[in-house]
């Protein structure tokens, strides 16, 4: 075999491989179970807007002039 017929040799034997291998899909897993009710809101989220709240009073009240 030639160097060129190796290479198409082994191009098709690698798409055919990559074919069979997609082909063969997986079963996908059941979905988990619904969070239970009234699940809390994480305490980041209020830190978060206490943050921004007291960071926008100081930049209201301190006003910065870049010139």
């Amino acid at each position: 075999m030639t160097i060129q017929n190796k290479r198409i040799f082994a191009s098709i034997l690698f798409v055919l491989i990559s074919v069979v291998c997609t082909a063969q899909g997986s079963i996908p897993p059941p979905p988990g179970p619904p969070p239970p009710p009234g699940f809390p809101i994480d305490g980041g989220l209020l830190f978060g807007m206490i943050f921004a709240l007291f960071y926008g009073v100081k930049k209201l009240v301190f006003p910065t002039n870049n010139n």
